[in-house]
């Protein structure tokens, strides 16, 4: 049984009523989709209290599931909504600086080189990188931002990503294409990468 088959077996108990089959499905994704919201949201104060909102709207909508989506697609969509809200309400946009360490710069063809050599330079390079990664991020538009976060972070589906950001799959593969090469533009100089080049 597939983990989509079991979250639907969960989810048709919590809208016959079984609570627990709720806080089963609480319990294996509260830690995942306060993650994805700290990626909006830097303060774990709040980041735990957006993702305890992001549940109870959840619950309250748990009647009007289909199962057309999975119900963490679903969750997620939820979550970023409410997210996107509490910024609002509060009149802020995610701030510049985030918690993210240079294992997250990794995924960049220089990576391993970074990992392996564990100079001062190298060190300082990677810090750098992660750095400039962060800061790329943080300046993308929140379209662009939500998208690249839920492909390289969370590692979700093209099809999955399309359904949480209600849009077309040919527009959330515009928008990660034009994260990376955000990222990758800030990323040539410090990488000694030429424009021509592709990553």
């Amino acid at each position: 049984m597939s983990e989509r088959d079991i979250d639907q077996q969960l989810v048709e108990r919590a809208q016959q009523g079984d609570k627990h089959a709720f806080e089963l499905l609480v319990s294996k994704y509260q830690r995942k989709l306060g993650r994805l919201l700290s990626r909006f949201i830097r303060d774990a104060a709040e980041v735990e209290d957006v993702t305890q909102e992001a549940f109870i709207k959840a619950y309250r909508a748990l009647p009007s599931f289909r199962g057309d989506s999975a119900f963490y697609t679903w969750l997620y969509r939820i979550g970023i909504n409410t997210a996107k809200n509490y910024l609002a309400a509060t009149g802020r946009r995610a701030p510049t600086s985030t918690n993210y360490d240079s294992e997250e710069a990794e995924a960049f063809d220089d990576g391993d080189q970074l990992r392996d050599l564990n100079t001062p330079e190298n060190l300082l390079m990677s810090k750098q990188i992660a750095r400039t990664v962060n800061q790329s991020m943080d300046r993308l538009p929140e379209e662009l931002r939500a998208a690249i976060m839920l492909r390289e972070i969370e590692g979700m589906s093209y099809e999955d990503i399309a359904k949480i950001m209600d849009c077309p799959i040919g527009t959330v593969r515009s928008r990660i294409f034009r994260a990376r090469e955000a990222i990758a533009e800030q990323l040539r100089p410090l990488l000694d990468i030429s424009k021509d080049k592709r990553w």
